[in-house]
């Protein structure tokens, strides 16, 4: 019998980029079980999206639940409970942002956020980071900055600009962490200087850790001065919590580790419905107050099951106390993979917070080694670990796991991982 790879060649798009052609045919918690019948741990979780694990039975119970009740109704024609509920709980959430728009995903959900910027403030310029990911739509690859994901679609929206990213390894402008000045925020004030005038900037969307890129983690000083900085300009400060919100990063949100800071928009989707498509944009009354009706919409955005699953994965993040468990958890593996790191050259740092961390694979002159990280894929799956690269130079391995990991199972993921690892720095040593 073929596989479902060879199948796929005459039938789906080779657009679609690809980490492992693992044939999975159920999940249950932190495990996946494959065609052949063996198991994987899963330390990928769909790309941070299946926090609470594959198909808890709260969440499974709530989708086949609504289903049974009601499966659409465009919130253009008629409201529905799940649709209001989930809003009011997410406004319980994070007071201040007490409105809500739902779409189908992130991308869908970027794009809702650039169009509210723009709207609300009626000034044209957006600024970005580079080395940002924000999703594949035309508006969400305008904000993107990875030229593998803009080439051949040029041109793409005007009046977006990008400056660095303060990702402290690799620095844009050689510095180290113990004598950074951030140069990196400089640019952006000379930006403002000498490109875009700030009364002509609606919104700076950042990701708070920098997410396909590697899992920089933004200062904390930075994203101060950000807020500083739109709180002077009157300039929207936008956070895209796609990939790190839910939980993940051992705070709801990862903006939350930054004390006094609160964006004034928010993105939200991957881990919101614990794999149902649902994405959606939280911001200020007062913002959301300035989107008139027929300014934007979605016939499917807030789908009644979606919605549920998504109020069923709050439930359990809370009931269960997955926040803690993926901050507790996260320390235990980022001091593995730091001990990890000391034993094996190979990888030259190690970072993240909570359940978001990463490792950087080099060769021994510090540049990119993505030949290793796929070595490190390969291995691992074949050991019975799943895990997934990133990265600009697709040399970093990320560790995403369910926020439901045990710490013994992370144990046992991180024995896999450490002896791969170890294998292949004696094989070039």
């Amino acid at each position: 019998m073929r596989s479902l790879h060879e199948r796929s060649r005459a039938v789906v798009t080779p657009a679609l980029p690809r980490w492992s052609d693992t044939e999975v045919v159920s999940g249950r918690g932190v495990y996946l079980t494959l065609a052949d019948g063996r198991e994987l741990l899963d330390f990928s979780a769909g790309i941070a999206t299946a926090n609470t694990g594959h198909c808890h039975p709260k969440v499974v119970e709530a989708a086949h639940r609504q289903i049974d009740q009601l499966i659409h109704a465009c919130i253009h024609v008629s409201w529905y409970p799940t649709y209001v509920q989930l809003a009011e709980k997410l406004a319980e959430l994070v007071p201040p942002l007490g409105m809500a728009f739902f779409g189908n995903s992130g991308a869908e959900a970027i794009e809702a956020a650039l169009k509210l910027a723009r709207y609300s403030t009626q000034r044209p310029g957006i600024i970005a980071f580079q080395g940002a990911f924000h999703g594949r739509t035309l508006g969400a690859a305008s904000v993107t900055a990875k030229s593998a994901l803009r080439r051949r679609y040029e041109p793409l929206l005007p009046a977006v600009y990008h400056v660095p990213y303060p990702w402290c390894f690799r620095c844009s402008y050689g510095q180290r962490r113990e004598s950074c000045h951030l140069e990196c925020f400089q640019a952006l004030e000379r930006l403002l200087e000498t490109v875009v005038s700030p009364d002509e900037t609606a919104a700076i969307l950042i990701e708070p850790i920098l997410g396909e890129a590697g899992y920089h983690v933004a200062p904390d000083d930075f994203l101060t001065r950000l807020r500083a900085l739109c709180d002077r300009y009157g300039i929207l400060l936008m956070v895209d919590e796609i990939q790190s919100g839910m939980g993940r990063t051992g705070r709801m949100f990862a903006w939350q580790h930054v004390p006094g800071f609160t964006p004034d928009v928010m993105t939200l989707a991957k881990g919101l419905a614990s794999g149902f498509p649902l994405g959606a944009v939280l911001a200020r009354p007062e913002v959301m107050a300035r989107w008139e009706p027929g300014a934007h919409g979605s016939t499917f955005g807030g789908n009644p099951v979606s919605c549920a699953a998504a109020l069923a994965t709050l439930e359990v993040l809370e009931q269960e106390k997955l926040v803690r468990q993926a901050a507790l958890v996260g320390e235990y593996l980022h001091h593995e993979l730091d001990t990890l790191m000391a034993e094996a050259p190979i990888i030259g740092d190690v970072r993240g917070r909570g359940l978001m961390l990463a490792a950087e694979f080099v060769q021994p002159d510090g540049r990119p080694d993505p030949g290793m990280l796929k070595a490190v894929t390969g291995r691992c799956i074949d050991r019975g670990l799943l895990v997934i690269g990133g990265g600009l130079y697709a040399n970093v391995l990320r560790v995403i796991p369910p926020l439901i990991v045990s710490m013994e199972q992370a144990r046992a993921g991180m024995t896999i991982l450490s002896d791969v690892v170890r294998g292949l720095q004696a094989e070039v040593a």
